[in-house]
């Protein structure tokens, strides 16, 4: 079987200008194949797919973009050389916030349209499922960016309080590393569990963002049971429409995430997986949650050689 071609992308879209109603979407023209499509390409050797997605979407369209809600993925042959290839795109909605169009050798023009415009003017199919698909679900929404705390060492060989345990040096590159994936998202607000290997896990996030790390005794181990409900809340009611990092642990964040997909009925996979510096990304609209996604620990060399 072919190797399976990955990329990833975005349907980008502003709201309409002059005070009117609806949004518009970007789509861009590609000189090479004489087509319109939605931003997207190819993911770069270990490139995260929704990096890729979002440097592709700057590279085609010159906008910088704010990471929405997940719209699945398009699947499709493409002809390479004489062979026909799978290729599996995944998308995010995304809400561009500033930047300029310039042509450029892939995409020589780019056009914001109203959702009925850009629908008959793609040039295939996919595009406009895809389209159909984004449009099925609101524009503007949160995310919340469950972690869970990045590697410790163990807890047999740490003699002090458990909660003190801090991150080891797998743990302390994998923190650097969530950066780059949290940096996505449009964050204001960062809580963590009131233990030290969690706050040392967002802190590397806060500095580069200049926020401070908002204690949370109900996402920690020690402090959630009996108080489920209530960690439930603080996540769902928060007062904000950007987004926000939330640090647990492992044995909080099954609970945690399962309770705010039952209540609306979000499928979660079966078996829940939640390894140590990953993220549950869930999107919500208002308060409801519409979409659960799970993004992979950073996998630094210093991880690898640790065993």
């Amino acid at each position: 079987m072919s190797a399976i071609i990955r990329a990833a992308g975005g349907v980008v879209w502003r709201r309409a200008p002059n005070g009117e109603a609806g949004v518009e979407v970007a789509i861009v023209h590609r000189p090479r194949y004489d087509d319109w499509s939605l931003p997207k390409g190819k993911l770069a050797p270990g490139e995260a797919e929704v990096e890729g997605a979002v440097r592709e979407v700057l590279e085609e369209t010159g906008f910088r973009v704010r990471v929405g809600r997940p719209l699945g993925e398009t699947r499709y042959d493409k002809v390479v050389g004489r062979q026909a290839r799978p290729k599996v795109v995944r998308w995010w909605a995304m809400q561009a916030t500033t930047g300029t169009f310039t042509p450029n050798r892939e995409v020589d023009d780019m056009r914001w349209l109203p959702l009925a415009g850009a629908e008959q003017i793609l040039t295939r199919d996919t595009d406009r499922e895809l389209l159909l698909r984004f449009a099925h679900g609101p524009a503007p929404t949160r995310t919340l960016l469950i972690v869970r705390h990045a590697r410790a060492g163990s807890r047999s060989r740490w003699n002090g309080e458990d909660r003190d345990r801090p991150l080891d040096e797998c743990g302390q590159v994998q923190a650097d590393e969530l950066v780059r994936l949290l940096a996505r998202f449009d964050v204001e607000r960062i809580w963590s569990a009131d233990v030290v290997r969690c706050t040392q896990t967002v802190e590397p996030f806060a500095d580069a963002l200049g926020l401070e790390v908002l204690e949370a005794p109900v996402l920690s181990e020690i402090g959630h049971p009996g108080r489920e409900e209530e960690a439930v809340a603080l996540l769902r009611d928060a007062d904000t429409t950007r987004d926000i990092v939330a640090c647990s642990q492992g044995d909080v964040i099954p609970d945690l995430v399962s309770r705010l997909a039952a209540a609306d009925h979000v499928d979660l996979p079966s078996p829940f997986v939640a390894a140590k510096g990953s993220v549950w990304a869930l999107t919500l609209s208002s308060d409801r949650l519409l979409a659960a996604e799970y993004f992979a620990p950073p996998s630094p060399d210093a991880c690898r050689d640790a065993g």
